[in-house]
């Protein structure tokens, strides 16, 4: 718990995956990366119970023997190539109420695609959302200014353009603004929030948790490697 509020943490690890192959059950240093994320799990005091969303039996097994339950499968219509956090969400959150008859206040979201992720990121982003009372919180990580949106070029027919056409006035780096982007290591929502089925996963009242250090977001194989060098760096 945080502040009296009871917190459940979703880890979402469907079993298909285009970039890599059961992506979720890869290993970084010998462990799955589901299994990563279970590990941090039990270092976050504010986490009263974590589930695994899955379709997949053996990264149910997987989750299960690093400490993350599993007391429901997903469903297949939550389990396509296009289907948004949101709902799979919700149906962990009511389906994990159904299974222990207890209320949840805030729900936080571990994908285990950031396998660099420590727990005080994710303790902090709790507290950002309970301390100013948002609906949701997102860690995320300063943009290299190399992938700035004003650096950004579109092809037309063959031609280049500006992705903005604001991109034509920058000679220096020094004039560009930051930018963020999201880093996967922790989404936060309140359950009032959640529940609410056209809510989407940024909150009216929101906030961020920036990320200094460098992480992993592992869509890849190329990903994958890097993330096992910083974990040896």
């Amino acid at each position: 718990m945080i502040e009296g509020k009871r917190v459940l943490a979703v880890v979402p690890a469907r079993g298909g995956s285009k970039g890599i192959k059961l992506k979720n059950l890869q290993k970084i240093g010998g462990i799955p990366l589901v299994g990563i994320v279970g590990l941090i799990i039990k270092q976050c005091q504010s986490i009263d119970r974590a589930v695994v969303s899955t379709d997949h039996a053996e990264t149910m097994a997987v989750a299960r023997e690093y400490g993350i339950d599993a007391p429901f499968v997903r469903p297949h219509e939550l389990s396509g190539d296009l289907v948004s956090d949101m709902p799979v969400l919700r149906h962990a959150l009511t389906a994990t109420e159904a299974d222990d008859g207890k209320r949840y206040d805030i729900v936080v979201m571990l994908q285990p695609t950031s396998p660099l992720r420590r727990a005080a990121h994710v303790e902090q982003a709790l507290s950002e959302l309970v301390a100013k009372d948002l609906d949701t919180v997102w860690t995320v990580s300063q943009t290299d200014s190399k992938g700035h949106p004003l650096k950004q070029l579109v092809v037309e027919n063959g031609s280049l353009k500006y992705y903005d056409p604001r991109g034509a006035e920058i000679v220096a780096r020094q004039q560009l603004f930051p930018v963020y982007h999201r880093n996967g290591v922790a989404y936060v929502l309140s359950r009032e929030w959640l529940l609410n089925p056209t809510n989407g996963l940024l909150g009216a009242h929101n906030g961020a948790v920036i990320i200094e250090e460098p992480v992993a977001n592992i869509d890849d194989p190329l990903d994958l490697k890097i993330a096992e060098l910083l974990t040896k760096s």
